[in-house]
C-alpha cells in the first residue's frame, strides 16, 4: 500500500513538471545576470568589430522629373497624381525594357533584376514630381546610373503614355549624392540583445530539462513527503 502511494506521488511529481513555473524560471535567469552581462558585452564587441571591418557605406543618387500632360483631354492638374498612377510610372521606369537599355548603354556587369534592386521610385504626396533613387556602393556609379535611367525613362514614358514629354527637374550630381551608413549603435544593440537572448535560452532549456530534486523543499513540494534524514556535505579543504 505504501509502495503504491509512493508511486502515485512520483507520478504526480512528473505531472507537475509538465507545468512551467514562470516565477522560478525568472529567478533562474536573474541569478545568472553576470553571465548574461558578459555575453551581452562579448556579442556587442563582436558586432562592433564586424561593423568596423565589414560594413561599408552605400551611396544614393537622386534624379527628379515633373510629370506634365498638356495634350491629353484630362489634365494632370485636374486629376491629381494618384498613387495608382504613380505605380504606373514606377513600373515604366523599372521595366525590363528601360533597365536593359541602361545596362547596354553603360555596359554594366549585372542583369536587369540586379539593377532593379538598386532603384527606388517615389512620389511625394500631392505633387507631380517623381524621384528616382539609385543606391549602390560606388558614388560615381550611382550618379551615372540615375542619370542614364532618367533620360531613358523620360523617353519611354513619352512613348507609352503618348502625352507631352516629362520635364527633367534635376539630374543626379556628385555633390548631391548622399552617403548612407548603418548606425553603429544599432549594431551594438542588436549584438547585446542577441547575447542576452542566447544565455536566457540556454538557461530556460537547462531548467526545463532538469527534473531532479535538489533540496529538501523540492521533496516536500513535489512528493509531499517528509525528509527523515540528510547526509551532510563534508569538505576536506575547509579543515
Amino acid at each position: 500500500m505504501e509502495k503504491n502511494k509512493t508511486q502515485e506521488q512520483i507520478i504526480n511529481y512528473n505531472d507537475q513538471e509538465d507545468t512551467i513555473d514562470l516565477v522560478e524560471l525568472f529567478f533562474e535567469i536573474l541569478n545568472r545576470w553576470k553571465i548574461i552581462l558578459v555575453s551581452m558585452l562579448l556579442c556587442a564587441t563582436l558586432t562592433g568589430v564586424y561593423y568596423t571591418f565589414f560594413i561599408h557605406p552605400s551611396y544614393r543618387a537622386d534624379a527628379q522629373i515633373y510629370i506634365t500632360n498638356t495634350d491629353s483631354v484630362i489634365s494632370f492638374s485636374d486629376l491629381q497624381l494618384s498613387s495608382a498612377l504613380t505605380e504606373d510610372y514606377a513600373s515604366i521606369i523599372k521595366s525590363r525594357t528601360v533597365l536593359k537599355r541602361v545596362i547596354n548603354e553603360m555596359k554594366l556587369d549585372m542583369d536587369f533584376e540586379e539593377l532593379g534592386g538598386l532603384i527606388t521610385v517615389e512620389n511625394p504626396e500631392d505633387t507631380h514630381i517623381i524621384h528616382i533613387y539609385v543606391t549602390c556602393n560606388d558614388m560615381e556609379l550611382s550618379k551615372n546610373i540615375a542619370n542614364a535611367l532618367l533620360n531613358i525613362s523620360v523617353e519611354q514614358i513619352y512613348q507609352i503614355v503618348g502625352s507631352s514629354e516629362p520635364t527633367i527637374i534635376d539630374y543626379a550630381e556628385a555633390d548631391a549624392v548622399v552617403e548612407l551608413m548603418p548606425s553603429l549603435f544599432k549594431y551594438l544593440a542588436i549584438g547585446a540583445m542577441a547575447g542576452a537572448l542566447l544565455v536566457c535560452a540556454i538557461v530556460v532549456v537547462k531548467t526545463l530539462m532538469n527534473t531532479t530534486l535538489k533540496t529538501e523543499e523540492d521533496i516536500e513540494k513535489y512528493l509531499h513527503m517528509p525528509v527523515l534524514s540528510a547526509v551532510p556535505y563534508y569538505d576536506e579543504e575547509t579543515e
